[in-house]
């Protein structure tokens, strides 16, 4: 027995994974908006149901894996907390002897460079949840638009 998707069905659905876009116009818009929609129509459409809760598991699994990525680094800030009050930590020497001020930047003192690793590497965490959520959100709204079941990946389900 299968059951046909209407156009209706369709375009909600492909509207509610689409709509998670608006997070870079209204803050949390990509929580707020799918739930708007989602809970407006789950009772009216099994398909409706089945991508609004894709959807937001989805969101709020890259909301964990964001927090995640972010509290990897903290151990590395806390073990140069200590050096961020030395004088000599950005390699300028004798900033209160402003008679004689004289800046000299040697890359032996330019200790910066070993803060840059955990903040490249949770930068590049971050790009890649950043990238990884816009493609399967096309991905999701392409093929809900066609009429297909789409599962996202890397997906915890707290809404079941």
């Amino acid at each position: 027995m299968a059951t046909t998707i209407t156009k209706h069905e369709r375009n909600l659905s492909a509207i509610i994974h689409a709509s998670m876009f608006s997070k870079y116009f209204i803050p949390f818009g990509n929580f707020i908006l799918p739930l708007i929609l989602w809970t407006a129509n789950k009772k009216q459409h099994e398909f409706v149901d089945y991508n609004g809760k894709q959807a937001l598991n989805f969101q709020i699994s890259m909301l964990l894996y964001s927090i995640v990525a972010g509290l990897i680094t903290i151990p590395f800030f806390i073990g140069f907390w200590p050096d961020l009050f030395d004088w000599n930590f950005f390699g300028f020497h004798d900033l209160s002897d402003l008679n004689n001020l004289n800046i000299h930047i040697d890359s032996d003192d330019f200790r910066l460079g070993r803060l840059i690793w955990p903040v490249g590497i949770s930068g590049f965490l971050q790009v890649s949840l950043g990238i990884v959520n816009i493609v399967f959100t096309i991905l999701a709204t392409i093929r809900t638009n066609e009429g297909e079941y789409f599962k996202y990946p890397f997906t915890i389900k707290f809404i079941k």
